[in-house]
């Protein structure tokens, strides 16, 4: 449930006297934009010249010194606001986005970076929230994370320098650190002009940062909206100890920094490589890296948006972030969509530019506009149709336990609320992945145990994340698991494997705010990109059953002794609907998704010691109901129409 207790009357009262104050000192137009965004509902409009707004740029002192140089690195924040209200003596808020992609990948759907004049000072503002937002009264601040761009210091992919990166920031705009009008210069600049309040805002690396800046607890940061965001770093590159990619974060600081931290980070570089061993083991490095665990310190809101189709940041990560803020009290909202790792401005803009509106106009200009009365929850549940649910996961919601049993056919079992004993068996085939093993639900095959339901006799909706305990004996010393849930039935769906992960990018533009002929406000139209399918994978987990103890350290497995192990799979919110199945496959390697284990080993699953959990809504009860008198079968899946095998995925969270 979200936290309403922060917006009380003497915020409304608050907010409305400034209202009737300031209007004095604005021009006549303005003065009468001031009044009528006094009156309900309350809504900042453009009223501020964005041709003339102030840009400048400042280096804020972080107190660390991770290049070894021997002096405190300063990170560079480009900063426009309107120039009006510092004139009339009246401070502003702060959308922020910290990032390390404004000179070496780029920003949004058209990867655009940072250009500057002859004098330094930011011309091009990558992605449309400066052209927005500044004329409805915000300052906007791009920051350079540490080893990026025009910043000292070294990237330490999410560890404490990422973060303090823009802490600091945060620190400066409320009075608490120092700045500089230059990189190398002693003349120190005071953010006057601000009231302190800020929001962060960001997609992948981006969202990140203000996740693990909100899990610190500094003051002044008031809501965060990540996109797509990681919560804990091992995670990225781990799923319990079997590896999802390869590389390591040290690559990842390698692809990002500037030249001036390559010269300089080597020492950082090698730190990162030995902090994150391919065995999967939980190291400090990680601790370091997990804002999950700090989740008790955020003093944020939290607008959390993710795709449930993101196989790069995958769900896990928004599922254990916004169980923890829940577990707080944080006050939340949250967006899931079809799509992979793409942002909502490409998917559904018009909505996502006025909700973000009001909910920055609520959480730093603390106008009562009512979005902290409306749904929680709003989720995509086909392509371009939204549901809402008043709060995430829905009332009702019930964490049911589902059982695997033996089936008619070798290989094919049925999935139901009553356990059963018996044994399934499987060889890893790293040559096979999710979707091979999806096609052949309906068919004994060697390389996977598949669970089905009948067809179902009324909808059935999964809300929330999943948990799936195996109990298996390995053949060989090393072994990973795979878990995955399956929507057995025909469906139009987004395109999530395609390269643009469900969007397709058009030709002409629409415009989010006013330009200048340096920094354009109008952005390329998208389309949804949709597939026919046969079958919808809507959650997975994996796992090194080496691990099966500890995160800590992996252990060679006995062959021939069982070993039971917890598989955490992603979270979702799917609804599979009357005359679809509901399946479960347990496997060993999911090709492109993790790495094969050492050895190519054979399983044998215990049923009785095999279990899933699910978020349903209704619980049992709905179950037994979806499932009541469910008889005869529904067509065999057949081969993946339109949607292609997940691609290999890429190595940077952008």
């Amino acid at each position: 449930m979200p936290m309403r207790t922060r917006f009380t009357i003497w915020r409304t009262l608050a907010t409305g006297v400034v209202a009737i104050l300031t209007a004095a000192f604005l021009t006549p137009a303005a003065a009468q934009a001031a009044t009528q965004q006094s009156r309900s509902p309350r809504e900042s409009r453009p009223v501020y010249s964005y041709a003339h707004a102030v840009r400048e740029a400042v280096w804020v002192d972080t107190g660390l010194d991770g290049d070894g140089d021997g002096k405190t690195d300063r990170v560079a924040a480009d900063i426009v606001r309107p120039a009006e209200p510092a004139r009339q003596g009246r401070k502003v808020p702060v959308i922020m986005d910290a990032s390390p992609y404004y000179s070496c990948c780029g920003r949004g759907n058209e990867s655009q970076v940072k250009t500057y004049d002859g004098y330094g000072h930011v011309v091009q503002m990558p992605l449309f929230y400066d052209n927005y937002f500044v004329p409805r009264g915000y300052a906007f601040v791009g920051v350079d994370l540490a080893g990026t761009n025009r910043s000292d210091g070294c990237v330490d992919v999410g560890g404490r320098s990422d973060i303090l990166s823009a802490k600091s920031v945060v620190d400066w705009l409320n009075g608490r650190a120092r700045a500089y009008t230059t990189r190398t210069g002693t003349k120190t600049v005071r953010a006057t002009w601000t009231d302190g309040r800020t929001g962060m805002i960001g997609k992948s690396w981006d969202a990140t940062i203000a996740n693990g800046v909100a899990a610190t607890g500094v003051k002044g940061l008031k809501t965060i909206v990540p996109i797509s965001g990681i919560s804990s770093w091992y995670d990225y590159y781990f799923a319990q100890g079997a590896p999802l990619y390869e590389g390591g974060p040290d690559e990842l600081a390698g692809y990002v920094q500037s030249d001036e931290a390559r010269a300089h980070c080597a020492a950082v570089q090698k730190k990162l490589a030995d902090g994150s061993p391919r065995s999967g083991d939980w190291t400090g490095l990680w601790t370091e890296r997990d804002y999950v665990k700090d989740a008790g310190r955020v003093r944020a809101s939290v607008f959390l948006v993710h795709g449930m189709q993101d196989l790069n940041v995958r769900t896990k990560h928004f599922g254990q972030w916004w169980d923890a803020l829940a577990a707080h009290g944080v006050e939340r909202k949250i967006w899931l969509s079809q799509t992979g790792h793409v942002d909502p401005f490409d998917y559904r803009r018009g909505a996502w530019v006025d909700t973000l509106h009001r909910w920055f106009d609520h959480e730093l200009l603390g106008y009562d506009n009512g979005i902290d009365r409306e749904p929680m929850a709003d989720v995509e549940r086909h392509p371009g149709q939204w549901v809402t649910s008043r709060v995430w996961p829905p009332a009702g919601t019930r964490t049911t336990t589902l059982h695997p049993a033996p089936g008619s056919r070798a290989g094919v079992g049925t999935l139901g609320l009553h356990a059963a004993s018996g044994t399934e068996t499987f060889t890893d085939d790293p040559k096979r992945s999710e979707t091979d093993w999806a096609a052949r639900l309906t068919t004994s095959t060697p390389e996977k145990a598949g669970f089905l339901t009948a067809p179902l006799t009324h909808d059935l909706r999964l809300s929330g994340s999943s948990t799936v305990t195996v109990t298996a004996t390995p053949s060989t010393a090393s072994a990973h698991l795979s878990a995955v849930l399956v929507d057995l039935g025909p469906d139009t769906i987004r395109d999530y494997a395609d390269a643009a992960e469900g969007i397709t990018t058009l030709d002409n533009r629409t415009c989010w705010g006013a330009s200048t002929a340096g920094d354009s406000s109008c952005f390329k139209e998208t389309r949804a990109k949709t597939a026919q399918v046969d079958y919808t994978v809507f959650s997975r987990g994996w796992a090194d059953l080496g691990h099966y103890a500890s995160l800590g350290k992996g252990v060679p497995l006995t062959p021939g002794r069982a070993y039971t192990m917890t598989l955490r799979l992603a979270a979702t919110d799917h609804v599979v609907p009357e005359g679809h199945r509901l399946a479960l496959i347990v496997a060993g390697t999911d090709k492109d998704l993790i790495d094969p284990p050492s050895t190519t080993p054979t399983l044998a699953v215990s049923l009785s010691g095999t279990a899933a959990r699910l978020p349903l809504v209704g619980g049992a009860a709905a179950f037994a109901r979806a499932t009541a008198d469910a008889t005869g079968a529904a067509p065999s899946p057949k081969a993946l129409h339109g949607v292609r095998a997940p691609r290999t995925a890429e190595h940077i969270p952008g």
